[in-house]
């Protein structure tokens, strides 16, 4: 037990010391998108993403689609119950009692009634489903959210978040279980499961854009932005959208002189 305790926290002792200095290189380093300053570095990560996706990821994903509709179902219900738990912890951490209530009364519900999770009896009561995690919280606080980065595997995050992951996946009940194969086993099955309900979403992002890589950069910063301010965000100029539109030849409009305002009140 204490064998694994230290092993873990070494790993992320080590993973905490990559990520800082991956970010502070990146505030140093140059790049084309002011939020993406190690663009080259992410853009190796993002290829070998794709290729063991093409050939790992996918291809298990696309067997597990296969399976009875309730079945999927019920493991999206029970890995959804399971993540309540934290979920509710972060809504309270970012102030939003009502919100960490019901995220508790959705634990309770769902994991009594609900047959630990494999039925989401809280929604159909109006228990609301939400969607927080430590990162948000840590921007809810006012902690920037750092350069952007691509994970392997994991894939777009940015350093904030890459923090908050290694919160999320230290509290992650999964990850708490002492029994190895038991533990990589319902962690393989959680991520099929969540990449096989992103099936239909990849091909999307495939014809969406001519560059893939800069379309789920851009993607993934508003959306996190989106997700920190609970659908309200400031706005925000995003460069990716002045490279998709080119150089077109127009320009803004431009307000109209002072004095000729004064002319046309008179």
């Amino acid at each position: 037990m204490k064998n694994r305790k230290a092993e873990s926290g070494a790993v992320w002792r080590g993973l905490a010391c990559l990520v800082l200095a991956l970010g502070l290189t990146a505030c140093a380093g140059p790049g084309g998108h002011p939020k993406d300053p190690l663009e080259p570095l992410n853009r190796a990560t993002f290829r070998f993403n794709e290729v063991a996706d093409e050939y790992v990821m996918r291809p298990a994903a696309q067997v597990y689609d296969y399976a009875p509709l309730p079945i999927k179902v019920g493991v999206g219900n029970f890995f959804g119950n399971i993540g309540d738990i934290w979920i509710g912890v972060n809504n309270l951490l970012q102030g939003k009692v009502t919100d960490g209530l019901s995220d508790g009364g959705r634990v309770l519900v769902n994991s009594t009634v609900g047959i630990f999770g494999l039925f989401d009896i809280a929604t159909e009561l109006g228990l609301e489903k939400h969607d927080e995690d430590l990162g948000q919280t840590l921007g809810k606080w006012g902690i920037g959210d750092g350069p952007y980065l691509v994970l392997p595997l994991l894939g777009p995050s940015n350093v904030r978040d890459t923090f908050g992951l290694i919160g999320d996946l230290t509290a992650d009940p999964v990850w708490q279980v002492e029994e190895v194969a038991t533990r990589n086993s319902l962690t393989g099955l959680r991520f099929v499961s969540k990449r096989a309900q992103l099936l239909g979403a990849d091909t999307t992002a495939e014809q969406a854009a001519l560059d893939k890589y800069g379309y789920l950069r851009s993607f993934y910063i508003q959306y996190r932005l989106n997700q920190v301010y609970d659908g309200q965000p400031p706005r925000v100029k995003d460069p990716d959208d002045d490279e998709a539109s080119g150089d077109d030849g127009a320009t803004a409009p431009q307000a109209a002189p002072q004095s000729d305002k004064k002319e046309n009140q008179e």
